[in-house]
């Protein structure tokens, strides 16, 4: 399959898929739409069912009219004219990546990440499990009843925190009927400009990087530097200060309590961070019976 063919049918597959989803509309540059009208495209075996829309009032980006998704070509050089409209096409475009294809085959969805895009604490976790996969949003599962739990303790919610992770879809078990297994190096690598572009987007103050995997997909692997030893410890990623803890996966382990004072340790140097009040009762989580 040549370049151009493969491009093409990458380009009505996307199109198919925001027409199943009830899209009519995408936007488009002024300039491409002069390059269309101009024949300056490349002449494809398939017509260009796309006409420019009415100017509109505001300063949005004229929009081409999918009239037939199967039949459309949507050009390359789409500008987004909003931080909102940014981040929905770069969840479009993930939702029909291929980069991975043993992932896309196995996969039921893609595990884009959900939150507030104006975040200023981002959580950042390895994969989507089972329960992910199924549901489409991560952290659903009982880890993510947890941290959940963890972002309330710290006088937030899930809607005002934006939680990602590595790896967009969940890693195959061929063979397996239940189970999770870690990505691996290449699908992590292939999978990361889809957060680098949600960092970007969303501009948090602070990162929390949920386990070993995350950490590693992030900074790479460091020789003799288990989680036990990174926690705790700021890092920057990007120019965004991180901070590495545990899964909330492995404190659901019978685990001693100093792991989950730790791990709480590590959430109130997050709140000083982004300047959040910190209570007394807050401070004393895990040294006492006080429950979480």
């Amino acid at each position: 399959m040549d370049l151009y063919t493969e491009l093409l049918e990458g380009t009505i597959q996307h199109l198919q898929d925001l027409k199943r989803r009830g899209a009519r509309y995408v936007p488009v540059s002024k300039e491409t739409l002069q390059e269309l009208s101009s024949g300056a495209a490349v002449k494809a075996p398939r017509a260009v069912a796309a006409v420019q829309s009415p100017a509109p009032a505001s300063s949005r980006a004229p929009l081409l009219v999918v009239q037939k998704a199967e039949s459309a070509i949507l050009p390359g050089t789409v500008q987004p004219s909003s931080k909102v409209e940014a981040m929905a096409e770069l969840r479009e475009r993930a939702l029909v990546c291929q980069k991975c294809a043993n992932l896309a085959a196995s996969r039921k969805n893609v595990v884009f990440g959900v939150g507030n895009i104006d975040a200023e604490l981002m959580f950042v976790g390895e994969a989507p499990g089972a329960d992910e996969d199924i549901q489409g949003e991560p952290f659903v599962g009982r880890a993510g009843q947890l941290l959940t739990k963890i972002i309330q303790t710290m006088a937030l919610s899930r809607e005002q925190v934006y939680i990602a992770n590595i790896l967009k879809c969940r890693p195959d078990t061929p063979g397996q009927s239940y189970g999770n297994r870690a990505p691996n190096p290449d699908e992590m690598e292939r999978c990361l400009p889809y957060l680098h572009a949600q960092i970007d987007l969303i501009k948090p103050k602070v990162i929390v990087a949920l386990g070993a995997t995350a950490v590693e997909g992030l900074f790479g692997k460091v020789p003799g530097s288990g989680i036990t030893k990174m926690r705790g410890k700021w890092r920057e990623y990007r120019g965004t200060p991180v901070m590495p803890t545990y899964h909330p996966s492995y404190l659901l382990r019978p685990n001693p309590s100093n792991v989950k004072r730790e791990a709480w340790e590590d959430m109130l140097q997050v709140m000083e961070r982004l300047s959040m009040p910190v209570t007394d009762k807050q401070k004393s989580y895990f040294l006492s019976k006080t429950p979480a």
